[in-house]
């Protein structure tokens, strides 16, 4: 679901009450901390040696053929446990974590975002569209760090690899139920349901583990935990998605449009992805070798992803799981970069929404920086600790009742809060104005009442103008390319926590689709040198207004009401400063660029931004 979620802008000076992080569990059978585990002040301490753990590379059976060879996959994991698990009997939980990244991979080359005009131009009014196993290797250390953290202090560590990626069997799918139930295979082996074999064909049991497993990950390898987690998967305890996408489609769509994630941190810079979809993504996890082998997966991807309309269909609702989130039985620690473009904040924002709604234990941390977890010196890593012994080892630490939601602030600083959104916020909608049809307009609580009402038109020059190097610059002065609003110097600091919301009344003059795009943007007082900041955008096709899972057509010249979200943030903007928006085009690192000249005209009396406010109003007030 694509809910309008509240969003804060507070006195940075007010703290709210905080309150404990979340219920209690969904299962009621916790674990027990063992005798032997050593634990202090709620953390699990290093007490096994690293380099005496047992280490195994296994194939485990799956239920999905995702090839259509007639066989169902086997997927290679690699482990690392305590050797204590063999001299002493002694049972661990897992930290697990898949992916399809580990080896073989390459290949995948991008789609052209170059067009004469939108591809969905030909969507006019009365008229249709027109249809446009490797041998196994092993290696005597687990790759990264998991196994060097974990392992000594008390735990498995099991890395796998995707189905149809690496060592592992069959195709990729991206996102569906075949990539969902082959990651979730690993879980059935470590409690007993389902079979695993070593190199030489004998089978294997997890007889050293007490089946609870904590499934962690960055980006892809995050979202493979969100996957198998709207399984309810038995023994799955919790876990730790960072930076991990919610929903394939709003990865690589919004509201109707294609849009590609970015590559650099706050969407700033040249965007490596431009072009990205399911299929570029695909052909890169199965790497080379696989080419021939997938094509027709590949192609089936292609095919249905349609990159004309951008329409919500079924195949992007298989590899959607907000609607899912009812089904999740594990406890989630939402991890996310407020700066990451790549997974956008809309990912964990809709994420944590929905677990909310379903009341599943969680808790979030948000940290300032981009796509990937937070540093090392956050105090995250302890906090992370603590999260896992308690749901695996059934620490009573108190992780639980400590605020649900840690925020970076810029300088680095963390500050907590019961909830995200910041609590006691309330929407405060300020109205767009323009006197003159071709000056900056203005953005203010109280709608425009008196002096001239003029409409106000640019075009679009998003190929050839970056949208942060050059349209959001300068916004007391006028540009043809874009239209900027701008509030009056803000009386006290407003912090924003959550969703804006933009609705503008507007018509493409000259062409049947445009993208449509909105920025908030934090200035400085009148004449300030310090540059802009980019607090957040978002995109919608002109299509896509009455429903994201079907486009309809639009008649030039005619106005219309076009609504959209923008990306979640949490931002303070400071006591002196100016909150802006720009309305532009094409977003020239995010869209598809048609040429320029595409003409459109926005009614600001009949336009407004929604930015809830911690306070309410009554903070903007001047």
């Amino acid at each position: 679901m694509r809910r309008f979620v509240a969003l804060v802008l507070t006195s940075a000076l007010a703290l709210v009450a905080l309150t404990p992080a979340e219920a209690a569990p969904r299962r009621s059978d916790r674990p027990a901390p063992p005798p032997w585990l050593q634990v202090e002040d709620g953390m699990t301490q290093p007490q096994f040696d690293l380099a005496e753990a047992v280490e195994e590379t296994l194939w485990v059976q799956t239920t999905v053929d995702s090839d259509l060879d007639g066989r169902n996959d086997r997927v290679r994991i690699r482990l690392s446990r305590p050797a204590e698990t063999e001299t002493e009997g002694i049972e661990v939980p897992v930290i697990f974590e898949h992916s399809p990244y580990r080896s073989n991979t390459g290949g995948g080359v991008n789609h052209g975002v170059d067009f004469a005009r939108m591809p969905q131009e030909g969507i006019q009014p009365r008229s249709s569209v027109s249809p446009f196993s490797a041998t196994p290797v092993s290696k005597p250390d687990l790759p990264g760090s998991l196994d060097n953290y974990w392992v000594p202090r008390g735990y498995a560590v099991v890395l796998g690899e995707s189905i149809g990626t690496g060592f592992s069997d069959g195709c990729a799918t991206v996102g569906d139920m075949k990539e969902t139930l082959g990651t979730r295979a690993v879980i059935d082996w470590l409690n007993g349901r389902a079979a695993a074999y070593d190199e030489a064909g004998n089978p294997v049991e997890a007889d050293w583990t007490t089946g609870d497993v904590g499934m962690t990950g960055v980006s892809y390898n995050g979202t493979l935990p969100n996957q198998v987690a709207t399984t309810g998967v038995e023994g799955l305890r919790t876990i730790v998605p960072v930076s991990a996408i919610a929903s394939w489609y709003d990865y690589y769509r919004a509201n109707g449009l294609v849009r590609a994630p970015h590559s650099a941190r706050s969407g700033v810079g040249t965007n490596a992805y431009l072009g990205e979809d399911l299929d570029v993504l695909a052909d890169y996890v199965n790497g080379p070798t696989r080419v021939e082998k997938c094509r027709h997966v590949v192609e089936e991807m292609l095919a249905r992803q349609d990159r004309v309309t951008g329409d919500y269909n079924a195949y992007w609702a298989a590899r959607d799981y907000l609607p899912k989130a009812d089904d999740v039985q594990a406890s989630v620690f939402v991890v996310h970069g407020l700066g990451d473009y790549n997974v956008m904040p809309r990912a964990f924002a809709s994420w944590w929404e929905e677990l909310g709604d379903a009341r599943v234990p969680r808790k979030i941390w948000l940290h300032n920086g981009g796509h990937g977890g937070p540093g090392s010196t956050s105090g995250y890593q302890d906090t992370l600790n603590r999260w896992m012994a308690h749901w695996l080892f059934g620490v009573p630490n108190g992780v639980m009742d400590e605020p649900r939601a840690d925020v970076q602030r810029p300088d680095g600083t963390y500050e907590q809060y019961a909830d995200w959104p910041a609590p006691g916020s309330r929407p405060a909608t300020l109205h767009l104005g323009a006197t003159q049809a071709a000056e900056p307009g203005t953005l203010d609580l109280r709608p425009q009442s008196s002096g001239p009402r003029p409409r106000q038109s640019f075009t679009d020059n998003g190929r050839a103008l970056n949208t942060d190097a050059s349209l959001i610059q300068g916004p007391d002065t006028a540009n043809p390319h874009r239209l900027a609003y701008l509030s009056p110097p803000l009386r006290r600091a407003a912090h924003l926590s959550g969703t804006p919301e933009v609705s503008l009344r507007a018509s493409v003059d000259n062409r049947y689709a445009a993208n449509l795009t909105a920025v908030v943007v934090d200035y400085g007082p009148v004449g300030s040198t310090a540059p802009p900041v980019m607090v957040t955008r978002g995109w919608t096709d002109v299509q896509n207004r009455r429903s994201v899972d079907r486009s309809t057509p639009i008649q030039q010249g005619r106005e219309y009401t076009f609504r959209w979200e923008l990306e979640p943030d949490d931002h303070v903007f400071p006591a002196g400063h100016r909150i802006g928006l720009v309305v532009v085009s094409t977003d020239q690192q995010f869209t598809v660029r048609p040429d320029p000249g595409t003409e459109l005209t926005v009614s600001p009396g009949r336009s407004s931004l929604t930015l809830p406010v911690v306070g309410g109003a009554r903070t903007l007030r001047r």
